[in-house]
């Protein structure tokens, strides 16, 4: 345990600006969630209501959880929201780990603090103590806020536990996991590949007989039946897997090479392709893998939202205050649906394309971009390079979504014209996604060290006023700063030409002030 202690001071100290926020995110989801479950199903009819409603339908069950949660209010609210919350809890603890284990190998800072009177397993140990320190926040901050909108206290408490615990296994899966692989892309695809394990599992299960669910730490979490049973021993079954990967990570540990994994990278060919005689190749190579995992998870949540839009119509009509939260309210419920899904795939589509172009920046921060500008490849031709990938993979992960949509909701209603429909419309929303990653790359170019909390930054702000701007009232001038305020609801609205053209506009000019900053500044300057 030698150096454990002050590692941990400084790991809390590095993370004092990102770690409030997965806090607060988890946190105000299942707040927000159980005020307007309250405000929606507050009564005894309203709640049979929706209960006779969901339980009949699997698809719904299968994208939220067991229908025994919908016995009262409080269930009611982890029925819809548990799993979304422990999305955002597993991606705390996958980053929180990963970025202070593995990453810091890759960079070679933990060599630097190895070299110092510190034990060989307390980076390890440091980052699973951050994990949990995490982990119990948003334990804590969930019980108050569930308990302060009104739901019992003893259901909060466990609702708490539940998440925390959940995320303690993924603390534990990142741990073992850069164990095993010598790159962090590497870890980070395989738990976020257990994190859709998860899911999966738990829907197959929920939606079937319910024994799947019971391979899942995401069904475990939810089958603790908060405010129905309140079960507590499917969360001791949490923390004993979470302290099995940990021990099997610090075993793991003491049987690999520093800077190495149990699987080693496979060695490259002894001649590059042709591809590599430009930037763009190269560029493209680095991201394919990850464009390409996008792809698949967007694909598959369109496939999702798309096995539920036959029976949305007679959701909405059973359960008309539902219809406060589409676009076009209860006047067109099908095409309502359809423009707010196609608005979170929005979302998560300028997602995949700032991760892309903040790639640049990493490179440039890592040193590996100063050999290729070191050669005839001009500065904005480099950048330039992730911006094409960056534009063009957020279309592609946004026609995927698209894909998946309009292919089962056609399937369903054996109407093989919905695809051509979903892939039409979901290009409407394309420009406000390449606006987002404008900013990140105006962002390289200009303000280099804050380019990535300002794209974020934008980003988490069009997906609340999205996703919440009604729980929030908030006022006309506050939801106008988002761009898919401008966008016209596809397949809901007429398509205007002009605020799709002013969009496209300001992407432009933001990445022509990327690139000519770029060219004015020194490398790598922050």
């Amino acid at each position: 345990m030698s150096g454990v202690a002050p590692m941990v001071r400084f790991l809390l100290r590095r993370e004092r600006r990102a770690l409030p926020i997965w806090v607060a995110v988890a946190a105000l989801l299942v707040y927000v969630q159980a005020v307007q479950s309250q405000r929606l199903y507050g009564t005894a009819e309203a709640l049979a209501k929706i209960r006779t409603t969901s339980a009949g339908n699997s698809a719904i069950i299968a994208m939220s959880g067991p229908e025994e949660l919908l016995a009262t209010i409080g269930g009611e609210v982890v029925f819809e929201i548990f799993a979304y919350a422990g999305i955002v809890v597993a991606l705390m603890n996958m980053f929180l780990v990963g970025r202070n284990t593995r990453a810091d190998e890759e960079t070679g800072r933990a060599e630097l603090l190895r070299s110092a009177k510190v034990a060989r397993h307390a980076l390890l140990t440091a980052a699973l103590v951050l994990a949990l320190i995490a982990d119990v926040a948003v334990a804590v901050v969930v019980a108050v806020l569930a308990t302060a909108s009104g739901l019992p206290a003893g259901g909060s408490l466990l609702l708490g536990a539940a998440l925390g615990a959940f995320g303690l296994v993924f603390a534990g899966l990142a741990a073992l996991a850069a164990q095993v692989f010598e790159n962090g892309r590497a870890v980070y695809g395989s738990v976020a590949g257990m994190l859709g394990l998860s899911f999966a599992l738990r829907a197959a299960g929920d939606a079937g007989n319910g024994t799947l669910s019971w391979l899942s730490p995401m069904g475990w979490g939810q089958r603790t039946l908060p405010y129905v049973e309140n079960r507590w021993w499917p969360v001791a079954l949490s923390l004993a897997v979470s302290a099995v990967l940990v021990g099997a990570a610090r075993a793991t540990l003491n049987r690999r090479d520093f800077a190495a994994g149990v699987v080693p990278s496979r060695p490259g060919p002894a001649t590059a392709p042709r591809s590599f005689s430009s930037p763009l190749g190269l560029a493209w190579r680095l991201q394919r893998g990850s464009l390409l995992g996008w792809s698949l998870g967007v694909f598959t949540l369109g496939v999702m939202f798309g096995s539920v839009g036959k029976s949305i119509e007679q959701y909405v009509a059973d359960n008309p205050e539902i219809a406060d939260y589409l676009p076009g309210g209860a006047g067109d419920v099908v095409d309502s649906y359809v423009a707010l899904t196609l608005a979170v795939v929005t979302l998560l589509a300028a997602a995949s394309g700032l991760s892309a172009a903040l790639r640049a920046r990493a490179e440039e921060t890592s040193g590996r971009a100063e050999p290729v500008l070191a050669t005839r490849t001009s500065r904005q031709s480099w950048l330039g390079s992730y911006v094409a990938v960056a534009l063009g993979g957020s279309a592609v992960v946004l026609a995927a979504g698209a894909l998946g949509l309009g292919l089962t909701y056609g399937l369903s209603i054996d109407e093989p014209g919905q695809v051509g429909r979903s892939l039409a419309a979901a290009a409407v929303y394309l420009p406000a996604a390449w606006l987002a990653v404008a900013v990140a790359v105006a962002g390289i170019g200009v303000l280099p060290r804050a380019a990535s909390a300002l794209a974020w930054t934008l980003l988490g702000y069009m997906a609340l006023v999205t996703m919440l701007g009604d729980s929030f009232d908030l006022p006309s001038w506050a939801r106008q700063l988002s761009p898919l305020d401008h966008t016209p609801q596809a397949p809901l609205e007429s398509v205007a030409a002009l605020p799709l053209t002013v969009m496209v506009a300001l992407a432009a000019a933001a990445v022509v002030t990327g690139l000519v900053g770029l060219g004015r500044r020194d490398l790598a300057s922050t």
